[in-house]
């Protein structure tokens, strides 16, 4: 089918005599690869008979193919939305969508007598609102912060069941990794105006990717290389029942969605960042980092966030040459491509760190306070009740109390476990990923706190102590509150609290003088502008 074609089609496809269902105002969608018809109740996905270098769709068969597996891969996350695959049958004038039976037989060969009059193939999916898209849903303030909680936790879990590349197979090795993303620079580099901003940026990818190349076969022997979505960007989600639902998982190139999880994560990131939405994006990164446990990926986070707004840039550049306009002509695809170099170019460049401790006992609002510091600076933060429950395989399991402190979980072994080598390990790999580790404890005993003052002296950064203060009784109503909802890691109760405040150790002279004494009550702000003040951003 050639593209004119296939645009004769599309407009037949406009007709309500094309549907076997009633239909409402029939409202064409298009993308460079695909139109969507949006009929009422359904929604029907038809591939273009294009051929661009990553993705090849010039065959009715190769869209018949690419049709089941875009089925199979968005039931993974959308099982509610994604319906079947359905055959267009012809004349191109008089196209038509029928029933999806007629596309396979009881032991999945080809019924002949219907076959013969398909012209073309199609997804069909239930149709919702196009205002419940994320970026609208985002323009009208409609996402919340325990919203993105749960998408992060949903990635979480859902990478953790996606299929696995074998360790020594091709996905995920260097040349997976730099093959892409030198395609999109040279993609780019086809519009002359913007090869100045390019070479510095294609210097970067490459110098650094150089750097990263020994971590890339860690992350295969750590099963890291999944069968993700490969797309994941806010065009592709959409707030249905309260809920964000991942749609329109990357079909047509198997290398660009067997790729690591962090580059997966890095593209929604990176599209919250750019669309004015970061301290959305910062606390999506850290809640996902809090239920994957992932914080080694990071390591690899400022390339993989400068390669998805490359991404970007290439579609935008790519869909205005496909509407016949100047690559950079329209003024909406020339704002676009400049966010995204803008950030690209952003993360090349180094910003200040710190290693930042919380001190004050359970209740004083450490934890709900250092999330919305993460939010505003752009910091991750490391929560010592998540890790210590990670290490002994709690995390994510049914809540438990464990109040004795002389239980295993709360034992001098466990304790040290958790405080010499996972809290450090973790800080080390946030820092090496170019960011400021927030560690969320209590840090009541000098001695642990001086050792930690030992390691930012190692490590080249500076210290800096979040010292929490609040009321008693409001830390024992916290206490109480968190207790009833069951929904924190943290197993402090009274007895535990009241244990702490004997034990606390103060700060000494020097140590106040690394500190930032923190109102629990106040607005994360002040405290934000504190940390930016000792960081000098």
């Amino acid at each position: 089918m050639t593209y004119r074609e296939a645009n004769a089609l599309i407009t037949a496809l406009r007709r309500p005599a094309a549907y076997d269902h009633p239909v409402g105002r029939i409202v064409l969608l298009e993308t460079h690869i695909s139109w969507v018809l949006l009929s009422g109740p359904y929604a029907y996905k038809v591939k273009k008979p294009v051929s661009f270098g990553f993705v090849d769709f010039s065959t009715l068969e190769l869209r018949r193919q690419f049709c089941a597996e875009e089925l199979r891969l968005n039931q993974r996350l959308a099982p509610d939305l994604y319906l079947d695959v359905v055959p267009i049958l012809g004349p191109v004038g008089q196209a038509r969508f029928g029933p999806p039976e007629a596309l396979m037989g009881p032991s999945d060969a080809p019924l002949e007598d219907e076959l013969d009059a398909m012209i073309d193939v199609a997804v069909r999916m239930r149709q919702f609102d196009q205002d419940d898209l994320l970026p609208a849903a985002l323009k009208r303030g409609a996402i919340n912060g325990g919203m993105i909680d749960r998408l992060a936790h949903d990635l979480a879990c859902f990478q953790a069941r996606a299929a696995i590349a074998a360790p020594s197979g091709p996905y995920g090795s260097f040349e997976a990794v730099v093959a892409p993303a030198d395609a999109n620079i040279a993609a780019l580099m086809a519009v002359e105006v913007l090869i100045p901003r390019l070479r510095p940026l294609q210097d970067w990818s490459r110098t650094t990717l150089a750097a990263l190349a020994p971590l890339l076969p860690a992350r295969r022997q750590a099963e890291r290389i999944r069968e993700g979505h490969g797309d994941l960007h806010l065009g592709n989600m959409a707030l249905l029942g309260g809920r964000i639902t991942v749609f329109d998982a990357l079909e047509f190139n198997p290398a660009l969605r067997w790729i690591d999880v962090i580059s997966d994560l890095a593209f929604l990131v990176m599209d919250l960042h750019q669309s004015g939405h970061a301290g959305l994006g910062w606390r999506l990164l850290n809640r996902w980092l809090e239920s994957s446990g992932d914080y080694e990926g990071l390591r690899l986070w400022r390339w993989y966030e400068a390669y998805r707004a490359l991404v970007r840039a290439k579609v935008a550049v790519l869909r205005a040459t496909q509407q016949g306009l100047p690559p950079l002509g329209d003024p909406s695809t020339a704002a676009s491509v400049e966010r995204y170099l803008a950030l690209a170019e952003g993360l090349m460049r180094p910003t200040p760190q710190a290693l930042v401790l919380t001190h004050g006992v359970s209740g004083s609002g450490k934890s709900h306070h250092s999330l919305q510091v993460c939010e505003r600076l752009g910091a991750i933060r490391i929560r010592s009740d998540v890790e210590r429950k990670r290490l002994a395989g709690l995390w994510g399991e049914p809540r438990q109390r464990h109040p004795q402190a002389s239980g295993p979980l709360y034992g001098a072994a466990m304790s040290d476990l958790l405080f010499e080598q996972r809290l450090p390990q973790l800080a080390e790999a946030v820092l090496a990923g170019g960011f400021t580790p927030i560690v969320d404890a209590t840090f009541l005993r000098r001695r642990q706190r001086q050792a930690w003052a030992e390691r930012a002296r190692r490590w080249g950064v500076p210290l800096v102590i979040l010292e929490f203060s609040a009321p008693a009784e409001l830390v024992l109503q916290r206490i109480a509150e968190r207790g009833r909802r069951g929904d924190d890691p943290s197993d402090a109760d009274a007895a535990v609290v009241r244990q702490q405040w004997h034990t606390l150790e103060p700060l000494d002279s020097g140590e106040r003088s690394q500190a930032v004494q923190v109102d629990a009550t106040a607005d994360p702000e002040c405290t934000t502008a504190a940390l930016r003040q000792r960081l000098r951003v």
